[in-house]
């Protein structure tokens, strides 16, 4: 009936065309295939949008990715998409069923790549009677095929009735063929046969070769078993010596370990709900037998649940004053972020019920913010706890595996938290910032529950399968740059920003921490080595160039090395102290490494003086205008050099619209565009450079080399200019000023809508650098020329 009914279906005489690598399809046959090609899903995509009709041909050579029409055999199967599934790594899984035997005519390239192929239906010719002989051959191959079924250990019934319900010697064939181990060219040899009894002889000559081989593979595999008799005698036979000392009264160790099970569970003061799941696990255990692989899967779950700190608490040090001194002790300067910690403390003081703050520390490298973290924790008596989250891309670092994988663990928080020992440490998560997403998740996402305090409460981790209460802990993260982490999660945490440090502040840390660290670490006391201030201030200035410390202390640690070398080459009884002053520091650490920016010894025409953020700090930049003849004879032209952004070309044009717009009240000849050609260059050429805040810096520069007039070499400025002349606010004024003043530059010029913003400028800074707001370009050009 089915073979009719197969027979009834209309197959239509050109069909996309799908190559198959490593196997043939007969007719009847139902197989998923993996189709990863990029035509090969065209075509399929094709055969879905039509009739589901495809046209599946066996490669000759496996190894060509895509194969030519030569490379195909001629005769191959129609068959039909059952199902279709596309998968994550962009492959494509179907389910195919073989309908009918076709050869190809003609080969169609279609417009998207892919083939299509006109083709012939094979035709078998029909039986009308069954001979004798027809009727042996078929039986043999009937019983051969059950005797390796057998052999393969598999006896099921219904392979047997399939079998035996067959009267279709075609039929026969390709589902015998179908099922054996055969070469790709034997197989499709037995495919292109038409005739079916032809067909059958062949299929019986491969079947008795199978036959031989399956019988030979039980011969090894009745071996293999002997070994595992052995194996499984010797497993009785400890059984057995167990209850022999069992009798002898000796102690049962399963025993003994579920006793101690129940103790520790008892003693880790669980909640409720979680009791019930240790207790129940336990339970589990008892009814397993130790050696089994489950019982070491319940041991090391029920091992997690009694060491983690259910009810374990540190006690805050609520002594404000004292865990003011700690954090002084630590850290100089930084006093947002002590004032909130102390705030903390205060509102812990009163309501001891308040749930852990949740921090984010911004800042460049090196300005402390990771050590800071460890110094809040001393200040208020926890245990702290670290876990960098850079380059994590799996979810289940976060949440954990599920306990049905193999090797599977908590996440990073779970195992923090009992490394810690207590439920309510300080956890810092570094480089939060740099968390990466794949196909494996993401771990951002997974953290939001992490830093919510509306949720922490009952965090459940994949592995434990529990809630564990996280509101007690004091979160505190850290980045260099705020913009990569989602807003989600930005939302969910207060940001505090660390700035860089000034020089004096720098010296400061540098004599109060950095040189006490280095010479200990490297064996040197202070009669052996006495470090300048002002050697200090050279390492600042000509050896590093950071908004941290982090250089500054590697190069004070290289000078510390040298003096070690000296005294313990010479065998010195350190009799002699090495004094370090400034002319003397390149005697240790070499050339300096930077040399103040361009340093400009005069007033220039055409050069201006501006100022930029950069996420390790401010810089200084110089901007260079010089006017060139019109190239093309026109005038009106601009270049822009230094690798600038889209933004910064933009400001760069509003700048020369101005300038033109403004050309007989600058004293400018109005008609300088047709004549000259206006040429901008930022060094340093090899970095890239973007946004709006050298606006009026730009301005000023082709103002100058226009009138003649030189800008002052002691005067930076910053701000976004209008098509008007209007001076627009900018971001990243305080780290600006820094490099302003590290730059021993004392006049700024800042957009009038940015002093508010001078509060957070440190104080030292703001008595040194005097700063301009300014509203127009007006009050601009009035600051920045150099008077006759």
């Amino acid at each position: 009936m089915e073979t009719n009914g197969q027979q009834k279906i209309d197959i239509p005489s050109n069909v996309p065309l799908l190559p198959v690598r490593d196997v043939v399809i007969y007719p009847y046959m139902i197989l998923p295939l993996f189709v990863g090609r990029g035509i090969s899903i065209k075509a399929v995509d094709e055969a879905l949008n039509k009739d589901r009709f495809i046209f599946l041909v066996t490669q000759k050579d496996s190894t060509i990715e895509e194969p030519e029409e030569s490379q195909l055999y001629k005769v191959g199967t129609v068959a039909m998409i059952i199902r279709m599934l596309k998968l994550p790594d962009g492959r494509v899984k179907i389910l195919v069923q073989g309908i009918s035997k076709a050869s190809i005519k003609t080969f169609n390239k279609e417009k998207d790549g892919f083939y299509t192929v006109d083709i012939d239906k094979i035709v078998e010719p029909d039986i009308k009677e069954v001979t004798v002989e027809v009727e042996a051959l078929m039986r043999t191959v009937k019983e051969q095929s059950e005797r390796i079924l057998q052999l393969r250990g598999i006896v099921s019934p219904d392979a047997f009735s399939i079998l035996e319900a067959i009267d279709d010697p075609g039929r026969l064939a390709d589902l015998v063929a179908s099922n054996l181990r055969l070469k790709v060219e034997d197989a499709q040899k037995i495919l292109e046969i038409v005739d079916p009894v032809e067909r059958l002889k062949h299929v019986n000559t491969f079947l008795a070769r199978e036959m031989e081989l399956s019988e030979v593979q039980a011969k090894i595999q009745n071996q293999a078993k002997e070994e595992m008799g052995k194996t499984q005698r010797e497993y009785f036979l400890r059984e057995q010596l167990r209850a022999i000392q069992q009798e002898l009264g000796e102690t049962d160790e399963k025993a003994k370990e579920i006793s101690e099970y129940e103790e520790k569970i008892t003693k880790a003061g669980m909640p409720e709900e979680v009791k019930k799941e240790a207790d129940k696990q336990l339970d589990r255990l008892k009814m397993m037998h130790p050696d089994s692989a489950e019982a070491n899967v319940v041991r090391t779950y029920l091992d997690w649940m009694v060491e983690l700190p259910w009810g374990l608490s540190t006690e805050d040090n609520l002594n404000i004053k004292a865990a003011g001194k700690v954090l002084e002790e630590d850290h100089y300067g930084l006093e947002k972020v002590k004032q909130r910690i102390l705030e903390y403390l205060a509102v812990r003081k009163l309501n001891p019920n308040k749930k852990g703050a949740i921090l984010c520390f911004v800042g460049p490298p090196g300005v402390g913010k990771t050590s800071l973290g460890r110094s809040i924790a001393r200040a208020l008596g926890r245990k702290f706890y670290r876990l960098s989250l850079g380059g994590v891309r799996d979810e289940a670092e976060i949440r954990g595996h599920r306990r049905t994988y193999i090797g599977a663990l908590p996440g990073r928080v779970i195992q923090g938290i009992k490394q810690a020992g207590s439920n309510n440490p300080i956890f810092m998560i570094d480089e939060v910032d740099k968390i990466g997403q794949d196909f494996r998740g993401d771990p951002s996402s997974a953290l939001l529950e992490v830093l919510d305090p509306e949720q922490n409460f009952s965090f459940q981790d994949h592995y434990l399968n529990v809630p564990f209460d996280l509101s007690k802990v004091m979160f505190i993260t850290t980045a260099n740059l705020i913009d990569p982490i989602p807003s989600p999660l930005r939302d969910r945490m207060e940001i505090i920003e660390l700035p860089g440090y000034t020089d004096q502040e720098k010296l400061q840390i540098a004599k109060r921490y950095l040189v006490p660290r280095q010479l200990k670490e490297n064996g040197v006391t202070e009669k052996d080595l006495l470090i300048s201030d002002e050697a200090i201030l050279d390492v600042i200035n000509h050896y590093t160039k950071e908004a941290g410390v982090r250089n500054m202390e590697r190069e004070i640690g290289s000078i510390c090395r040298k003096v070690a070398r000296d005294i313990a080459e010479k065998n010195s009884k350190r009799t002699k102290t090495s004094h370090v002053s400034a002319k003397g520091v390149s005697k240790y650490l070499g050339v300096p490494k930077f040399l103040p920016e361009m340093e400009r010894k005069e007033h220039e025409v055409g050069v201006s003086t501006g100022l930029a953020w950069t996420q390790y700090g401010g810089e200084i930049l110089y901007i260079e205008a010089s006017l060139l003849p019109a190239g093309d004879g026109k005038g009106g032209g601009v270049m822009l050099t230094g690798q600038l952004g889209d933004v910064m070309k933009e400001s760069a044009q509003a700048g020369i619209t101005y300038i033109r717009s403004r050309a007989e009240q600058l004293g400018i000849s109005p008609t300088f565009n047709k004549e000259k050609d206006v040429h901008i260059h930022v060094p340093a050429g090899a970095i890239p450079k973007d946004g709006p805040s050298a606006g009026i810096t730009m301005a000023v520069a082709v103002i100058s080399v226009l009138t003649g007039k030189a800008v002052r070499k002691d005067v930076a400025m910053t701000g976004e200019i209008t098509l008007r002349g209007k001076v627009l606010p900018i971001g990243g004024l305080k780290e600006k000023s820094l490099a302003a003043h590290r730059n021993k530059i004392y006049d700024v010029i800042i957009p009038w809508g940015n002093e508010k913003d001078l509060e957070d400028i440190p104080p030292l800074v703001r008595k040194r650098v005097k700063f301009h707001p300014v509203k127009t370009m007006d009050e601009v050009l009035e600051l920045v020329f150099v008077k006759k």
